[in-house]
């Protein structure tokens, strides 16, 4: 099992890449998405965001066509604000921000992508992309389904990591900062 993850600048596009990983046979239970800013989401149609929770964990459901967009909850990540998720990811996160709030450690979604084998590199700019209104995408997905479903995040809209990470970097950006403003 490998960890792939991928940062869209809209949902809609990390909204199909879900769906062409559905379709090549990654099972639900193993695919995550996290959307900052929801009220974006009103606009489509796809899902209704009012009321975004302050809190941290899996707030009520608020729509979407199916599947693991049908799981979508509201919830708060430090650092990020409130976002839109749901599947793995969004679980472990808000497992890892209740602990971190228990425990008064940085957590939340840097966390959960360490933890999942994403590497830190990638998962600070994976954390400030969402930060800043990105979709974020990430896939437990069975070593045989591996190779297609990298295909499949190269070959939708994806955010190239390294030009982003450069962009942030020339702007003073040194990492994602669980305690700054969303």
């Amino acid at each position: 099992m490998k960890t792939i993850s991928a940062l869209f600048d809209t949902y809609d596009d990390a909204e199909a890449a879900v769906a062409e990983l559905e379709a090549a046979g990654v099972p639900e239970n193993d695919l995550s998405i996290v959307v900052s800013k929801p009220e974006r989401l009103d606009e489509d149609g796809s899902a209704a965001a009012e009321g975004a929770a302050e809190g941290a964990g899996l707030g009520a459901a608020v729509g979407g066509a199916g599947g693991l967009l049908a799981g979508l909850g509201l919830m708060a990540i430090p650092g990020v604000g409130p976002v839109v998720a749901a599947g793995w990811l969004a679980a472990t996160a808000a497992g890892v921000t209740a602990g971190a709030v228990v425990g008064g450690a940085a957590g939340g979604i840097m966390g959960a992508l360490t933890d999942s084998g994403v590497p830190e590199s990638d998962a600070h700019v994976y954390a400030e992309g969402v930060r800043r209104g990105g979709t974020l995408v990430t896939a437990r997905v069975p070593d045989e389904l591996t190779v297609e479903a990298e295909g499949i995040l190269r070959q939708t809209s994806t955010v190239d990591l390294s030009s982003r990470r450069r962009e942030y970097e020339s702007e003073g950006w040194t990492g994602f900062d669980p305690k700054a403003k969303p």
